[in-house]
């Protein structure tokens, strides 16, 4: 039980990094929460103009995911009869917490798109894989990253029960539901914004005050 927390701790902390925010004040000397939706993800720092931070932040987020999961695996080594599949969930679940819910912004955090993926790119490649190669389809047709967020991220458990080859053991399989609803339910403005008509399609800069 000890391990698990002091993992779930790490994680967290590990995810709450927020590199957008950081990388926007010190090569821009902004706040980005100020700057179109006010998240501190890929696409809205992306989306304000910053081609380069844009690439950067999702790297170094899907980074952070991808570390929570090798760091359960690696802590699950010295647990007598530990089931790493396990110690990976909660690398991932806690990575994914921390990144939405970053203590050092006031709990303000990121949507977890990224980081979301680089957990399931660890834990379960595949299914990894084959949720973004959906999502830049949807993309590509619609347009809306909010949409293809959105519905790339509710695919991954399909796809991990299908070709995930690595085992479902029970904390695993919940772990690897949590993690999309709780993705998908920080898209909720997004899908106000979607059902309203108001959304902004990909491409579109952001302006102050404008939701991105």
């Amino acid at each position: 039980m000890l391990p698990a927390c002091i993992l779930a701790i790490a994680a967290f902390l590990l995810g709450s990094i927020p590199t957008g925010y950081l990388l926007v004040r010190l090569f821009r000397h902004q706040d980005i929460r100020a700057v179109g939706s006010g998240n501190i993800g890929a696409t809205n720092v992306l989306r304000t103009g910053g081609k380069g931070l844009g690439a950067a932040t999702f790297l170094l987020d899907v980074l952070k995911g991808c570390c929570a999961v090798w760091l359960g695996a690696w802590m699950a080594a010295f647990v007598l009869g530990s089931n790493p599949r396990n110690f990976e969930a909660v690398g991932a679940l806690f990575a994914v917490l921390g990144h939405m819910f970053t203590p050092w912004l006031r709990f303000r955090g990121g949507k977890g798109v990224a980081t979301g993926f680089g957990v399931f790119l660890v834990a379960a490649p595949t299914a990894a894989l084959l949720a973004i190669a959906l999502f830049a389809v949807i993309l590509a047709a619609t347009r809306f990253v909010s949409v293809a967020s959105i519905l790339a991220t509710a695919s991954f458990p399909v796809f991990a029960w299908f070709f995930d080859s690595g085992g479902h053991p029970p904390f695993f399989f919940l772990a690897g539901i949590a993690v999309p609803l709780l993705i998908i339910a920080k898209h909720h403005q997004n899908i106000g914004r979607l059902l309203r008509g108001t959304e902004s399609r990909f491409g579109a800069h952001a302006r102050d005050g404008k939701p991105a």
